[in-house]
C-alpha cells in the first residue's frame, strides 16, 4: 500500500520534535514543522503527485533536502534521519509531546530535572508539588499539564476522521482488487462522519471469502493480525488503528449494514419500533416468527417499520426516527450547494499562497466568490494586518476583481477579539468591508462568565458578521473555552450574527449538537474552510460532514446562497 500524507506529516513532526528536544538549530525545527503542515493540508495524496511527475519543491515550505526525505519515506515507508534521532532520545518522550502546554523545551526539562518519561510519571510529579518547583513552571502550568493528562486519556486511541478516511479508502482500494468481492463498505461511526473514529468496520459481501481473508491479513501497514476467521477478521494497523473486516451474505447485506452503522442508541431504538409490530431485527434480517420478511437493503429495514430511509450521519437516537415517522427529516445540505468560501489566507499573513492563487484555486472548485480574511495586527506570529496593509489588500482585490472573471473576492479581515471584547481593528476600515469574522487567538482560559462576555461584546459591533470557530476547540489536544454556548447563540441571534463551522478537521468546531441548536434557533451557519494554502479549500467535505450530523439544510448556511444573496444577508439589520 502506498504511503499516505498523514504518514509523512507523522514523521516529519516526529523529527521536529526530536530535533528540539535536542535543541538543534531552531531553524531546522521549523523547517520539518511547516513542511509536516503543508502536507496534512494538501487535499491530494502526495504518492500520486509524485506518481505524475509534479515537483514537491513547488509546495509551500519543501526544499531540495525536504523532498529527498519525502520520496525516501514514499519509497521506504521509513526515515532513517527519525531511526537515528529516535536512538538518542528516551521514545517514551514523544507520549509527552501531546500533552497541552507541554512543547519539547518543557519535556526535554522535566525528563532531565525529574527522570519523567510517561503520562504517569508526569502525572505523580504534578500532583506531589516536583514540578510547580522547576523554573519556568507554576501552579497554573501544571494544573494545565493534568488537565492536558485527563484529555488524552479521556480521547483513548480515537482517531480524526479525516485521518481515518486515509486508512479507510487505502483499504477499500487493496480488498477491492480482488475479484468476487461485492459491497464493499466501512460501517461504524465511520460511515455516520463522527468526527472521531476509534476502529473501522468493514463489511463485505463475497463467494471466495478465504481469498480475501488471506488478501486482507497480509495488508503491508499491518502491525499484527489479532483473528482470522470464517466470518470476521480483525487487524490492527501500525498507528494502532483496528479494522475488522465481516463477510455477510447478499440476503442480509441491509440489515448488517445497518446493524454495523450504529449507533447502539439508534439500533435500540429501530427494533423497539420492531418489537410492537409483532417483528425482530437483528444484523440478519428482519423476521416475522422464524420467515425473514426484509433485510436485502437498509431500505427494506425502514421499510419493514414504515419509516423511510434514515441517512447515516442523523442515526443517534436524537430524534430522527419520531422526524422519519412524521415525514419531518431534514433534507441535508450536501458539498455542492456550497457556493463559496467565507474564511481564507493569503501570503499577506500567515498563508501560503497568495491572494490570486487562492481565487484561482476557489474558482476551479467552481465556487461564485471567496472571502479573504487574513489576521488583524494583533496576531503578529502571523504578521497581522495593521489598517495601511490592508487597505492594500483591499486595492488588490479591487484589481484582481477586474481581471479575473467568473468569481468574486470579498474583501474581509479575521479580526482578533480582544481580551475585553473589543476588535483589534477601527470601524473606520471594518466598514470598508465585505464581511468581518472575529475570532479568539488568545487568553483562552478566562472564566465561563467572562469568555461568554468577551464573545457577546464582540458581536454587539455592527460590522462583525461572522463568530469563527466558536468554542475553540482542537481534537484530541484542547477542549474547548469554558462559554454558556446558549447565551452566545442567543447573543447571535438578537444581533444578526452568523456563526462559522469551522472545516479543519482538527476543529470541526462548532460541533454537531452546536450546529443542531443553532439550527433551531434559527441562526445561520458559515460552512468555511479557514484555508491557509489553496490545498485546504477542499476541506469544506469535512465541514459538510459535521453540517449533516447537526441536521443542517442548505436554507440554514449562509455560503450555500448566490453572491446577491449573500450581500444583503451581510448587512446587519
Amino acid at each position: 500500500m502506498a504511503v499516505v500524507n498523514e504518514d509523512i506529516a507523522s514523521i516529519f513532526n516526529k523529527v521536529a520534535a526530536f530535533y528540539e528536544i535536542k535543541g538543534e538549530n531552531p531553524f531546522k525545527v521549523r523547517a520539518y514543522r511547516n513542511a509536516a503542515r503543508t502536507i496534512q493540508n494538501l487535499g491530494t495524496n502526495i504518492v500520486d503527485m509524485l506518481s505524475q511527475g509534479q515537483d514537491l519543491k513547488e509546495l509551500p515550505g519543501i526544499g531540495k533536502d525536504l523532498e529527498h526525505d519525502i520520496r525516501e519515506i514514499v519509497a521506504t515507508g521509513r526515515l532513517k534521519k527519525l531511526e537515528n534521532l529516535e536512538r538518542s532520545i528516551p521514545p517514551a518522550l514523544i507520549e509527552l509531546l501531546a500533552i497541552e502546554g507541554l512543547g519539547p523545551k518543557k519535556v526535554k526539562a522535566l525528563h532531565e530535572r525529574l527522570n519523567i518519561t510517561s503520562l504517569d510519571d508526569l502525572k505523580e510529579a504534578a500532583k506531589s508539588g516536583a514540578i510547580e518547583a522547576l523554573p519556568g513552571f507554576g501552579k497554573k502550568s501544571v494544573e494545565q499539564i493534568l488537565k492536558g493528562i485527563m484529555l488524552a486519556k479521556k480521547e483513548g486511541r480515537r482517531f480524526r476522521w479525516a485521518i481515518a478516511e486515509l486508512y479507510a479508502n487505502d483499504l477499500l482500494d487493496y480488498l477491492g482488487r480482488i475479484k468476487g468481492i461485492e459491497n464493499l463498505v466501512v460501517a461504524g461511526s465511520f460511515r455516520r462522519k463522527k468526527d472521531t473514529v476509534g476502529d473501522l468496520d468493514i463489511l463485505a459481501t463475497a463467494k471466495n471469502w478465504d481469498v480475501i481473508t488471506e488478501h486482507f491479513v497480509r495488508f503491508d501497514k499491518v502491525k499484527f493480525v489479532v483473528s482470522k476467521g470464517s466470518t470476521r477478521s480483525t487487524i490492527v494497523l501500525k498507528n494502532d488503528l483496528q479494522v475488522d473486516l465481516r463477510s455477510v451474505a447478499v440476503e442480509n447485506y441491509g440489515s448488517a449494514l445497518s446493524y454495523f452503522t450504529g449507533s447502539k442508541a439508534h439500533n435500540i431504538a429501530v427494533r423497539k419500533i420492531a418489537v410492537e409490530r409483532g417483528l425482530k431485527i437483528n444484523e440478519y434480517g428482519v423476521f416475522k416468527g422464524e420467515r425473514r420478511i426484509a433485510g436485502k437493503t437498509e431500505e427494506e429495514v425502514y421499510g419493514s417499520i414504515g419509516l423511510p430511509y434514515i441517512e447515516p450521519e442523523l442515526r443517534e437516537d436524537r430524534g430522527e426516527i419520531e422526524a422519519a415517522g412524521t415525514g419531518r427529516l431534514p433534507r441535508l445540505i450536501e458539498l455542492r450547494d456550497l457556493k463559496g468560501d467565507l474564511h481564507c489566507h493569503t501570503t499577506y499573513t500567515d498563508g501560503k499562497n497568495t491572494l490570486e492563487e487562492m481565487a484561482r484555486a476557489s474558482l476551479e472548485l467552481g465556487h461564485e466568490y471567496i472571502a479573504i480574511t487574513d489576521h488583524s495586527k494583533r496576531l503578529t506570529v502571523a504578521r497581522g494586518l495593521d489598517e495601511k496593509r490592508l487597505r492594500q489588500q483591499i486595492e488588490e482585490i479591487d484589481r484582481l476583481n477586474q481581471k479575473i472573471k467568473g468569481l468574486t473576492i470579498l474583501k474581509g479581515i479575521e479580526v482578533d477579539i480582544l481580551e475585553d471584547g473589543t476588535l483589534d481593528l477601527p470601524d473606520s476600515v471594518l466598514k470598508e468591508l465585505d464581511l468581518v469574522v472575529g475570532a479568539i487567538h488568545y487568553k483562552f482560559k478566562l472564566s465561563r462568565e467572562a469568555q461568554t462576555k468577551r464573545m457577546i461584546k464582540a458581536m454587539d459591533n455592527p460590522y462583525l458578521n461572522i463568530l469563527a470557530h466558536p468554542t475553540g476547540r482542537l481534537i484530541g489536544e484542547r477542549e474547548s473555552y469554558e462559554v454558556n454556548i446558549e447565551e452566545v447563540l442567543d447573543a447571535a441571534r438578537e444581533r444578526g450574527c452568523f456563526l462559522e463551522l469551522n472545516s479543519q478537521p482538527d476543529r470541526l468546531d462548532l460541533n454537531d449538537v452546536n450546529c443542531r441548536l443553532a439550527k433551531e434557533m434559527g441562526i445561520k451557519i458559515s460552512i468555511s474552510t479557514d484555508a491557509h494554502n489553496t490545498f485546504s479549500l477542499n476541506y469544506q467535505r469535512y465541514g459538510i460532514n459535521q453540517a449533516r450530523r447537526g441536521w443542517l439544510e442548505k436554507a440554514d448556511v449562509v455560503n450555500a446562497r448566490g453572491l446577491d444573496e449573500l450581500k444583503y444577508i451581510l448587512k446587519r439589520r
